[in-house]
């Protein structure tokens, strides 16, 4: 029988309902919002894979156009490959359900979200993690939920449970906040410039917020969930792992103080390869296989790594717990980029170029949950095989570069003007070289970049990484060590990856991974501080190399003049099925973007094209004015005068009474059709029909040479 539960958020309902609908699911459910439903489904396979070493987990979340009523863009009129949104929204739901799972099960998991209605006011992403957790809480899949989510806004000053996106277009903060009954287990978004202070009130706000959406699940698993499944873990035998330890002996530490990530890795490699051989000697090609043996070293070395930091307080490469790794960076290395820079961090380092674009190159995208439909600033993050010393296949962007990107690219965004500013910005950022926090060295070396490109970024962005070792005692956190700017293997080791980037200002970027079930709010405040030094002490590093941005473009970027001109004036530049437009495009070779409010935007790398395009623009567009000296072609002769074109495209009359100051006899004597002569305007009637003369701009002439004189 179905079950239907709701809870509060904020000012609103959110309903759960399971047991209609995907019945032959694990566990499926579905959550609304207004008019905006998402179905989640979990299915766990029965048995792991045969010599399956990891745990294998796909989220996945889609959107249907049907959902909104429309049809998919594109020619075949079916929903394709994911979009970025819902790559970024299948991160989001995956990241804050994946540590709950039980540690060496190796079933593989899948997660679906499916998007089946959208009110386009509420956004579907924080549904889809709660339904994550509804589902995985009703089936018989083991997971240590549930979990509560909320996108936290603030307007005015106060801070807005789920805002719509009417709502966010108000807001200085998008946070979606993820947690337990009492701890924060993952965050993500962006702010204007917030304070540390207001960021962990807002990370309080948003824990209040999970309280009744977690109290509901509770009371929907006991009315309607299944008993939880018997599992059997993949670990590795104890008499092998004791084995393993004592055959490494005292030699771990040493190799794990290697300088040098690439000489550390092979120091500990070759202690992994002669122990194994060992074991393999000992016990065995049945007992030992390549899993027990990855497995087993993955343990020890885990082991070794966080007894240095807890009991020794050392880190792998001699660090402080708060030392930045030394940084370096240039701008202007690449001579054809609008903009570019390499910015590095101890051995992560990334190159980055900015492009500067016209109005054709904004990106625009299907947005059928509602929102923003156009990019004007785009970041793209790239990760080749080589920056780790690898091989591998070679490929797309995947989640993980899309993911990156989108975090360096909110992080950097709020500093740039976009409405006011009139060009289409990117930035690409090529890893070169990669032991930490990428994303990061991205959102430096993208500010850089920018600066070096003349793009008028309010203040300069840093980003750092902050992570944690933590022991538990019993359910909670007994003792713990704080890490600033984490290296790969403390990351991979370690429990925490919180990325903050900002201004000297505030925060404008965030995310939290977490392998722990939980964090304190006063532990994560302890790193929101941590996090705020460093990123100071970085931005100083970076004014060292360029403290603002150029005064001049590049000589290669598109330049822009802005003209403004009457609104009513837009069809008449535009004219018959654009003809007019189209013909000064051809003729000046630039791009033209004409906006409803009479903002005309001409791109141009010629001046000469541009200036050919801003006076046929102003020509088109003006008005007559009272009193201004024109210079005009005469068009067509009649006997009561001559009518001339003063402005591109607009005639007046020079009645013959007006051609001198002396009486014309005939309208040919003083001025025949193709001459070129001076006129002043004297006036336009109700009509918009304009009297021009000769003779009063001949006088003002004259009048003018006497004063000289």
């Amino acid at each position: 029988m179905p079950e239907k539960i709701t809870a509060p958020l904020g000012d609103k309902q959110i309903t759960i309902e399971t047991g209609k609908l995907a019945k032959q699911a694990d566990g499926a459910v579905t959550v609304q919002l207004g008019e905006t439903i998402v179905v989640v489904a979990a299915v766990a396979a029965t048995k792991a894979k045969e010599g399956q070493d990891f745990f294998p987990l796909t989220v996945d979340y889609r959107e249907k156009a049907a959902a909104a009523g429309k049809f998919p863009g594109g020619y075949f009129k079916r929903e394709g490959r994911p979009t970025e949104k819902e790559i970024l929204t299948s991160r989001l739901t995956d990241r804050p359900i994946r540590p709950l799972f039980p540690k060496g099960w190796y079933n593989e998991v899948q997660v679906q979200s499916i998007v089946l209605s959208a009110d386009g006011e509420n956004d579907p992403d924080i549904l889809s993690i709660i339904g994550a957790s509804a589902a995985l809480m009703v089936s018989d899949i083991p997971w240590a939920g549930p979990l509560g989510a909320v996108r936290v806004g603030r307007i005015n000053g106060k801070f807005v449970a789920n805002p719509t996106h009417a709502d966010m277009t108000e807001s200085d903060l998008d946070l979606v906040y993820v947690g337990n009954e009492k701890d924060i287990v993952m965050y993500e978004g962006s702010a204007k410039e917030i304070s540390e202070a207001d960021f962990n009130a807002a990370l309080k706000f948003g824990q209040e917020c999970c309280l009744p959406l977690i109290a509901a699940q509770k009371e929907l698993a006991a009315k309607a969930g299944k008993k939880k499944r018997q599992i059997t873990l993949n670990t590795v035998p104890d008499e092998i792992l004791q084995e393993a330890k004592k055959l490494a002996g005292d030699r771990f530490v040493p190799a794990l103080l290697t300088p040098g990530k690439l000489a550390r890795e092979a120091g500990v490699k070759a202690i992994q390869d002669e122990v194994g051989a060992k074991l393999l000697e000992k016990f065995g090609e049945e007992k030992i296989t390549e899993f027990v043996v990855k497995d087993a070293f993955y343990y020890i070395q885990k082991e070794a790594v966080r007894g240095l930091i807890l009991n020794s307080a050392k880190r792998l490469d001699g660090r402080g717990f708060d030392q930045i790794r030394p940084i370096s960076s240039e701008v202007g290395i690449l001579p054809r980029a609008h903009g570019s820079a390499i910015f590095a961090r101890g051995e992560t380092q990334a190159v980055t170029l900015a492009t500067l674009g016209t109005g054709e190159d904004v990106q625009e995208f299907d947005a059928f949950t509602g929102g923003e439909t156009t990019k004007k600033f785009i970041l793209h993050y790239n990760f080749p095989n080589f920056s780790v010393g690898e091989t591998g296949r070679i490929s797309g962007p995947g989640r993980r570069e899309i993911g990156h990107g989108a975090l360096a690219e909110r992080s950097i965004e709020p500093m740039i003007p976009l409405k006011e500013y009139p060009y289409a910005i990117r930035v690409t950022s090529e890893i070169m070289e990669s032991n930490g926090s990428t994303s990061m060295a991205t959102v430096c070396g993208g500010t850089l970049a920018l600066m070096d490109a003349g793009v008028p970024m309010t203040r300069p962005v840093a980003g750092i990484s902050v992570g944690i070792c933590a022991e538990y005692g019993g359910e909670a956190i007994s003792r713990y060590q704080l890490l600033t700017d984490i290296i790969g293997w403390e990351d991979h080791y370690c429990d925490m990856d919180c990325k903050i980037a900002g201004t000297e200002k505030g925060i404008t970027g965030f995310q939290l991974d977490l392998k722990l079930k939980g964090l304190p709010h006063t532990v994560m405040a302890e790193a929101i501080e941590k996090a705020r030094v460093a990123r100071i002490f970085i931005l100083a590093e970076m004014a060292k190399t360029l403290a603002e941005p150029r005064k001049e473009l590049s000589k290669y970027a598109p330049r822009i003049e802005v003209v403004k001109i009457n609104p009513e004036k837009i069809g008449a530049l535009i004219g018959p099925g654009g003809k007019n437009i189209k013909r000064l495009v051809e003729e000046s070779g630039c791009e033209i973007n004409i906006e409803d409010d009479g903002t005309v935007n001409i791109f141009s790398v010629s001046a000469e094209g541009m200036k050919i395009a801003r006076d046929a623009i102003v020509g088109m567009t003006a008005e007559a004015e009272v009193g201004k000296i024109y210079r005009g072609k005469v068009v067509t002769v009649k006997e009561f005068g001559a009518f001339v074109e003063f402005l591109p495209g607009k005639d007046g009359l020079v009645h013959i009474s007006e051609l001198a100051n002396f009486r014309v006899k005939k309208t040919e004597d003083i001025a025949k059709v193709g001459d070129e002569i001076t006129v002043k305007c004297l006036g336009v009637d109700e009509k918009g029909r304009v009297r021009l003369s000769r003779k009063a701009a001949m006088e003002d002439r004259d009048r003018e040479m006497a004063v000289k004189e």
